[in-house]
């Protein structure tokens, strides 16, 4: 009899456990643009510049509870610019007024997959979050820029780079990480964000050969490819997010406490 009261207990209380966790689940569909910096960490070393000015803008998408610590996760689409730039004379010239710098613009596809802790303040009208993601992105184009083939007066130091398989990589990888504040506006949530990726794959393949190699212009500034070129971004965003769940976030209400066994046993001889 003991074992059969202590199921019929659990199963009054499941119900009430899930409609809990029901009621505080979110799904958050949105958009979100921003603005920040590029740069490049080549191996061997070079004497590179970060490149402000880049932008980016997409899709966001998060599911999360109402757990004040454990927060959710998503997946965001984005349009970001990326790049880098360095002085291709670096080696000739003492001063860095007289450096002369080769530059590329990349646009990309990114698809972060995010983890998202947070914490709510002011009666659940404020979210403060971190984040962590790995992200996979594909370069779709990109521009060129080459200041030393410019005072040679050479026609094409600037124009569209053109991907070639033996020495670009399209496909890339990485982390990032960062964090943001979130204002609840009845079923909205504007978003304040700060998010750096830092790249792992290559932009420009391990240093190789390749058929016409000798015979690349102004676009590719490299008698060798590196043998390192990640490329890094720094967002500072802003977006808006649309909650589905017509609720909202309620009050924290405690969790529904196990009722207790109220059987009195009589021990007779």
């Amino acid at each position: 009899m003991t074992l059969r009261r202590y199921i019929l207990a659990a199963a009054s209380v499941l119900p009430a456990l899930l409609a809990w966790n029901g009621a505080s689940a979110q799904h958050t569909l949105g958009f979100i643009a921003g603005y920040g910096m590029a740069n490049g960490r080549f191996q061997p070393q070079q004497e590179m510049r970060a490149l402000w000015g880049m932008y980016s803008g997409g899709l966001t998408w998060r599911y999360y509870g109402r757990q004040r610590f454990v927060g959710g996760f998503g997946v965001d689409l984005e349009f970001q610019q990326s790049g880098f730039s360095f002085a291709t004379n670096s080696s000739q010239v003492e001063e860095k007024k007289d450096y002369l710098y080769y530059t590329r613009h990349v646009n990309t596809l990114v698809m972060p997959v995010v983890w998202q802790p947070h914490f709510y303040m002011i009666r659940n009208h404020v979210r403060v979050y971190f984040e962590a993601a790995a992200t996979f992105s594909y370069n779709l184009s990109s521009t060129y820029e080459n200041e030393q083939a410019k005072r040679r007066g050479e026609a094409d130091w600037r124009g569209d780079y053109r991907f070639k398989t033996p020495r670009d990589s399209r496909w890339g990888y990485g982390l990032a990480g960062g964090g943001g504040i979130a204002f609840l506006i009845r079923r909205y949530e504007l978003n304040f964000r700060v998010r750096y990726y830092f790249g792992y794959s290559d932009i420009v393949r391990n240093r190789n050969r390749y058929a016409d190699g000798g015979i690349d212009g102004p676009e590719n500034p490299f008698p060798a490819t590196p043998m390192r070129s990640p490329l890094d971004n720094l967002t500072i965003s802003v977006g808006l997010n649309y909650r589905f769940n017509k609720e909202g976030f309620e009050t924290w209400k405690p969790r529904p406490k196990r009722s207790k066994n109220r059987e009195v046993f009589k021990y007779e001889l």
